[in-house]
Formats: C-alpha cells, sequence, structure tokens
C-alpha cells in the first residue's frame, strides 16, 4: 500500500479545521481518506458518499452517525446546498468529530453563494503519483535553496520508465496493464463528462464537449489558442472558453501561464497545457514534456497547500520568441527554471539567457536518458530520473 505524500499533512490540519481533499476521478481520494479514517481514527470513522442514496439520504436528514470521530463526505459538492451544510455541522459538532471532505471538482472553486466557510478548512489537492513520492523522498526542500537530491535508488530509472508509460493514477500504475491502460483511455473522458461534469454543470452539448476531450491532447506542450479550438468546433468564443474553464475544474487539463517581469519584454498572451492523464499523449516528448510539468505542478500545489508558500508554475517567453519550459517562483520571484530534452544536444540559447536576465538562481536542462549530470555554463544538465527525485 503506497502511503500518500499529503497523508500526515492531512492528519495533523484534522485536528483543528475541516480539510478538503480535491483532485481528478481515481487518483486515490477516497483510499486515501480510508487510510486516514482507519489508521488516525480506527474503528471510529464514517464514510459517505453523495452518489449513493442512503448516504445521501443520511445527509440531507442531518443523521450523522453518533459515535464516530471522524466523517468523510464524498463528491458532497454535487449537493446544491453543500457549503452552508457543512459549515452548519463543523460549527454544531467541530468538538464532536473532524470533517473530511473529497471531491472530483475544485472545492476551492465551487464554493458558491451562502455563507462564507473562511477560517474553517484547510484546502489540498491530490496529485496522481510521482518519481518522489514512489521512492519514499522525504519533503525537505526550502525555497531558493538547491533541490536534494536521492543520491543512488538504483529503482529509479525502472520507475520513471514505468510512470511515464502508464501515468500516476494509482491503479494503472499498479497493474502496469496495456489492455487495462487502452480501456482507461476510451472510458476516461465519458465517464468524467456524463458521470461528473453533468451533475454539476448545465451543457447542452455534452457530445461537442467530448470533442473538445478529443482535441486537447494535440495541444499540449504549445501555446494554447481558444480561437483555433472555437473554429475547429464551431463555436462562440465564450462558449470554448467556458469549457475548457470546466474541464480544468474537473482536472482534466491544467494551464500555465507566462512570467511576467519588468526584466524582459514577456508576453501576456497564451498559456500552455498540459494533461493530468500524461499517458494520453502519443508523441514521446510532448509525453516526456508533461511528465515534467506535471511533476513540477505538484511540487509547487504541495508547497503552497501544505507549507502556505506562494509557489507557482510558470513558462518564460519574450516577444523575441524565446522560450523556456518551466519557471518555479516562490512570491514571483524566479527560483528555478527547467528545459525538459529527451535527448542532450546542447545548452538551449534561452535557457542561459534568461537565467542571467531575470537572475534565477538555478537552472536546469532535464533529459529523458539515464545516468546524465553535469553542469555546464552554469546549468546542471541531468537525467530525469535523478531530477525529479528532488521534488515531491
Amino acid at each position: 500500500m503506497i502511503r500518500r505524500y499529503i497523508q500526515s499533512n492531512v492528519t495533523e490540519d484534522l485536528r483543528s479545521k475541516m480539510v478538503f481533499v480535491s483532485g481528478p476521478r481515481q487518483v486515490g481520494k477516497t483510499t486515501l481518506a480510508k487510510q486516514i479514517g482507519g489508521q488516525s481514527f480506527p474503528g471510529a470513522y464514517a464514510y459517505l458518499n453523495w452518489d449513493n442514496r442512503n448516504d445521501r439520504k443520511m445527509i440531507i436528514n442531518g443523521a450523522l452517525p453518533a459515535d464516530r470521530k471522524l466523517i468523510v463526505f464524498d463528491e458532497i459538492h454535487k449537493y446544491g446546498k453543500w457549503k452552508n451544510y457543512l459549515k452548519g455541522e463543523y460549527d454544531k459538532n467541530k468538538e464532536s468529530f473532524s470533517i473530511l471532505v473529497t471531491g472530483s471538482a475544485r472545492l476551492d472553486i465551487y464554493r458558491k453563494g451562502g455563507d462564507s466557510l473562511l477560517g474553517r478548512y484547510r484546502s489540498y489537492r491530490l496529485h496522481p503519483l510521482s518519481l518522489g513520492e514512489l521512492i519514499g523522498h522525504k519533503v525537505s526542500q526550502t525555497p531558493f535553496t538547491e533541490l536534494k537530491y536521492e543520491r543512488h535508488d538504483k529503482d529509479a530509472g525502472r520507475l520513471f520508465e514505468e510512470l511515464h508509460k502508464y501515468g500516476g493514477f494509482p491503479e494503472l500504475f499498479i497493474s502496469k496493464d496495456d489492455r487495462m491502460l487502452r480501456r482507461w483511455h476510451l472510458e476516461r473522458a465519458d465517464r468524467l463528462i456524463k458521470e461528473d461534469i453533468r451533475d454539476i454543470e448545465a451543457i447542452r452539448d455534452l457530445s461537442a464537449l467530448q470533442v473538445l476531450v478529443e482535441l486537447l491532447p494535440e495541444r499540449v506542450g504549445s501555446q494554447f489558442s481558444l480561437n483555433s479550438l472555437r473554429e475547429d468546433l464551431n463555436v462562440s468564443h465564450k462558449t470554448i472558453s467556458q469549457w475548457t474553464d470546466i474541464l480544468e475544474k474537473f482536472y482534466y487539463h491544467f494551464r500555465i501561464y507566462p512570467f511576467q517581469s519588468t526584466l524582459i519584454k514577456s508576453l501576456r498572451k497564451e498559456p500552455k497545457l498540459y494533461l493530468w492523464d500524461w499517458s494520453e499523449i502519443k508523441d514521446d516528448s510532448t509525453r516526456f514534456e508533461n511528465v515534467i510539468a506535471s511533476h513540477l505542478l505538484k511540487f509547487c500545489d504541495y508547497f503552497q497547500d501544505a507549507e502556505g508558500f506562494r509557489a507557482r508554475l510558470n513558462y518564460i517567453r519574450d516577444r523575441d520568441q524565446r522560450e523556456v519550459d518551466f519557471l518555479v517562483t516562490v512570491d514571483n520571484k524566479p527560483w528555478f527554471c527547467v528545459e525538459a530534452k529527451n535527448v542532450y544536444k546542447n545548452i538551449p540559447a534561452p535557457l542561459k539567457y534568461f537565467q542571467e536576465k531575470l537572475k534565477i538562481p538555478y537552472a536546469f536542462e532535464v533529459v529523458k536518458e539515464n545516468g546524465i549530470d553535469f553542469v555546464k555554463d552554469g546549468v546542471r544538465v541531468i537525467s530525469a530520473s535523478k531530477f525529479l527525485t528532488g521534488l515531491i
């Protein structure tokens, strides 16, 4: 059983707050909640799923188990009055039991209407499995200091190759079954749209939304233009913008935006798009870039959710078309930048240019090849199987 990277943080926060854990469908939220219940509240927790008829009836009637120390509410964001309901239960029962809320939509987005929950909860985003998590890397990084790596993990190369192929969703990664992976790709979008999005969002043309999902993997890693999608689907700009926002809320994809600085003539336009499930991407180099993006986003989200730092993932691009794939910042100050390459050929000129121009403390060229780790012109060229052990 894999111990998830936020388990101890969530357990600690449950002592004083409600905790919300959101993330993609089948990323392991329910397993995490039950692990916390079984290990920290043995025999004294209840799991209530809004999609279960009997559980839904208990929630609506306010009939919660009296002898439990932890109540887990799963998918309760589908209840129109969920925010007021949780506020009431927390204010009334916070001395009697703890509350853990899990959901497949971004719970910070769906806090609509009613009284504020401000000050009553902590929020975490649960990401797919990553290399650092699989090898048991302990979080010990400090912003603006050098990353610390697991030095002699003989399994890191093999685990990275498996992550690259099967993705980080626990069931698929553990099974390593090609047939199951193909079926997952066929079924995932259909279930996301018809079982999750339809329950909350009023979308008339679900078939067009499915077509959009089929088109997005081709846009990974490049500048993301709503206009080109609007033309492909023959819908308005407002509609395509709404649909992409909805898919992002439900953890199908994420977008990163250009870093803004007075030191460079940066662009203020299109973001770059990546998928939460990189195993859908057919092109090998694009998939590799997505793997790196996903690990970096997980790193930033953890620093924000668990440590309270304003960590953010951007990319860098200026009006002269110079570009670097990724930049990690804290309080909008550059910490390190990353260029992802399948193989090492040379140090990309934009990487060195932006490192000097923006005074970025650390610059990396991360390559898919194993066994590489050297410094040239102030840039560290390093294998992904080592670099990623320095993250979460």
